[in-house]
């Protein structure tokens, strides 16, 4: 962590906005970053409702260097930064802004992070299955990097906002080769996508503290062979991890995930190679204590 007494006018600093943002890492798996390679950069977290003046206000800091976007901004923020890449651009949501000059450049870092600890897990997803329950922000950025990093079987996608599912399902079925289902989120509809799917992402905050004791797939719908990927990382393992790893399945974390973009930020923000090393050992030390 940056010692307040050397903060000066010269400080880039950064930040997570989100609504709740309490229980976020960001802070410090950044911190401990910025401290271990000795750059004059802080980070902290803000809880923002209102999105389109937050951002303002980032233009108007010289030194204020970069943004971390989480729930529920992922979406709106596309519509007041200045450029996106157009792969970004397509999945309908991004998770960073970057200070350039006059300029806000938003990008995604949340799909490239779930790639990788997928692969980094040994999972391979040519002809799999892929069950998404939630169609969010996150769950947008997964769902265009697997479909277009992978020959998938399919892809389904359950939620309870209608207007969040249908927009993901036509984006998803307009932007890339994969086979795409899409129902609302219920009993029925979740039996059914479970006794396909080979691999399923949860990609809702069902189950992040201080709700630890939910999960939204029961226990008895899981079967042999599957892999189960949740991106929630606080609890390390969640209710719904802990009842895959009870009947025998392969289990990820969101806490790989989560390192994984944060690394990709970082480098972002600072233009600097990211010391991955130790920004896992502080996140989970800090999620182990």
């Amino acid at each position: 962590m940056k010692d307040i007494r050397s903060i000066g006018s010269s400080t880039q600093f950064c930040a997570v906005i989100g609504n709740p943002v309490a229980h976020s890492l960001s802070p410090v798996i950044h911190n401990a970053a910025y401290a271990a390679l000795g750059l004059d950069f802080v980070y902290v977290a803000c809880p923002v409702t209102d999105l389109q003046n937050a951002l303002a206000g980032m233009r108007a800091l010289g030194n204020f260097r970069g943004m971390s976007v989480t729930i529920p901004h992922k979406i709106e923020a596309m519509k007041h930064v200045d450029q996106i890449d157009a792969a970004d651009r397509s999945i309908g949501s991004i998770n960073t802004v970057v200070h350039e000059k006059d300029r806000l450049i938003g990008l995604g870092t949340d799909g490239p992070g779930a790639l990788r600890a997928l692969s980094d897990a040994g999972v391979s997803l040519d002809g799999k299955r892929v069950l998404i329950l939630g169609a969010g922000g996150a769950a947008r950025a997964i769902a265009f990097t697997l479909a277009r990093s992978a020959v998938l079987a399919s892809i389904t996608l359950l939620d309870i906002n209608a207007v969040l599912l249908r927009g993901l399902a036509a984006d998803l079925a307009a932007g890339t080769p994969a086979q795409v289902q899409a129902e609302l989120l219920a009993r029925n509809s979740l039996a059914a996508a479970m006794a396909e799917a080979d691999l399923i992402v949860h990609c809702t905050s069902v189950g992040m503290r201080p709700h630890a004791d939910r999960s939204l797939i029961p226990i008895d719908l899981f079967r042999s062979g599957q892999v189960v990927f949740d991106i929630v990382y606080t609890p390390l393992e969640t209710k719904l991890l802990c009842d895959a790893r009870t009947r025998g399945l392969q289990v990820i974390s969101g806490v790989d995930m989560f390192i994984n973009q944060a690394v990709l930020q970082f480098e972002r923000f600072t233009g600097v190679a990211a010391p991955a090393a130790v920004m896992r050992q502080v996140v989970m030390e800090h999620l182990a204590s």
